[in-house]
Parts: C-alpha cells; sequence; structure tokens
C-alpha cells in the first residue's frame, strides 16, 4: 500500500509539473512568443549569420565576373547577380539579411517558404525574384513561433523604412500600405510598373485564417564595390 502511496505522489508530481511547464509556455508564447521554437530559430539564425558572411566575402565566382565584365551599368550587373544567386541557392540557404528599424527586426533571411526554410527565418518566395532583379520580390515570416521574425509587422506605417541586404546591392523600400489578405491571394506578388517588396505573414496572432501583407517600394539601391567589380 505505501508502495503504491509513493508512486501515485510521484505520478502526480509529473502531471502537476508538466501542467506548469504548458502553463508558462502558454503564457509566454501570448506574452512574447513560443520559447523552444525561438530558441531552435536563434540557433539555426547563429549558423546563418556564418553562412552570410562567408557568401559575402566570396563575392562573384569566376563565371559571373566574366559575365558582369561584359554589362554596361551598374543596374545591369545588380539585376544578373540577383537571377544567379537565386539560380544558385538551395532552398534554406542564407540569401541575405532584412533589417526593420520600426519594430526592431533584424535578421537573416533564406530562400524559399516551406516549413523547413521558415524555421530558420523569413524567407524569400519561391515565385519572386532576389531583389534587384525587376518585380514583385515577396519575403514570409512567422509572428508567433521560431524567433517570430514578423509579429509585429502590423506596427508597420506608410514612409517605414525596410532594408533588406543582400550579398551584392543593399535595398532600402518604404512602406506604402498594408491589407488583410486570404492565403490565396497570389495577386499580391504580380508586378507593378516600380520594383517593391511585399512581407507576409499569417493573422491574427495564433491562427492562420488569413495574412496581413506589406506593400513597400523600391526607394535606394546601393550596390556593393566588391560585387560590381570590373
Amino acid at each position: 500500500m505505501s508502495r503504491s502511496r509513493s508512486i501515485l505522489r510521484g505520478v502526480s508530481t509529473v502531471l502537476i509539473v508538466a501542467g506548469v511547464l504548458m502553463l508558462v509556455d502558454a503564457a509566454l508564447t501570448i506574452a512574447w512568443q513560443e520559447p523552444v521554437t525561438a530558441l531552435i530559430a536563434k540557433l539555426r539564425q547563429g549558423q546563418l549569420n556564418d553562412d552570410l558572411t562567408k557568401l559575402e566575402r566570396a563575392g562573384p565566382t569566376p563565371v559571373e565576373q566574366r559575365a558582369l565584365d561584359h554589362l554596361h551599368t551598374d543596374r545591369q550587373r545588380v539585376a544578373f547577380l540577383a537571377r544567379s544567386l537565386r539560380r544558385r541557392l538551395h532552398p534554406g540557404d542564407a540569401a541575405g539579411r532584412i533589417r526593420i528599424p520600426r519594430i526592431h527586426a533584424d535578421y537573416v533571411i533564406v530562400k524559399g517558404t516551406d516549413p523547413a526554410s521558415l524555421r530558420k527565418g523569413p524567407g524569400i518566395y519561391d515565385h519572386t525574384p532576389f531583389p534587384g532583379a525587376r518585380g514583385t520580390t515577396g519575403i514570409a515570416g512567422h509572428r508567433t513561433t521560431y524567433l517570430a521574425p514578423f509579429r509585429h509587422i502590423d506596427q508597420l506605417r506608410a514612409g517605414d523604412d525596410i532594408e533588406v541586404d543582400m550579398p551584392y546591392a543593399t535595398f532600402h523600400y518604404r512602406v506604402q500600405q498594408w491589407q488583410i489578405v486570404t492565403p490565396d491571394s497570389i495577386w499580391i506578388i504580380r508586378r507593378r510598373p516600380y520594383d517593391r517588396l511585399v512581407l507576409s505573414a499569417c493573422h491574427p496572432l495564433y491562427s492562420a485564417a488569413k495574412r496581413i501583407v506589406i506593400f513597400a517600394r523600391l526607394a535606394t539601391v546601393q550596390q556593393r564595390s566588391n560585387s560590381l567589380k570590373q
């Protein structure tokens, strides 16, 4: 009988501790973000940061450099490098960095928006160009898990700056507006007469029923000298 009571007390203690941990996890998720996935993503961001540094230091490949030598303007060279890098990278590879001063966001972005890629950080849509190539670049990110990089994008306002730093150039976009759309609203990535950026994330928080989308227009481009050698 005594042994049975000891076992029951042990099981009860385990269940109580598990319940408390679940409550703590839920409270942190609501107030901040999901802590376990945040730790995982933080470690992955650290590795991605190292990968991005290597990519930036490497500069153009010999094949790319030969092609660059035959292009006449920086705009052409940036567009070429954007298309070339998009082809070279695999899903989940570090591609660049996004900084959004208003919401204190600073993350390495990856190629792709499949679940595995988005667990590492914000990802560039598969069917949109990298910044620098003509068209609309789309970047998606989580709002409550895996560091929740886009948790506060609903706080962005017209005129706010979004910086996307790629290995070949730095792009500054100015926020135009934000809109709530359905998950199948592919019109958000259609080309416009100007180059632009769209950020998207699930909406509302803790739901995937809709998407919040930020539209931003390209304002300035600053080429990296080590990527545009002639």
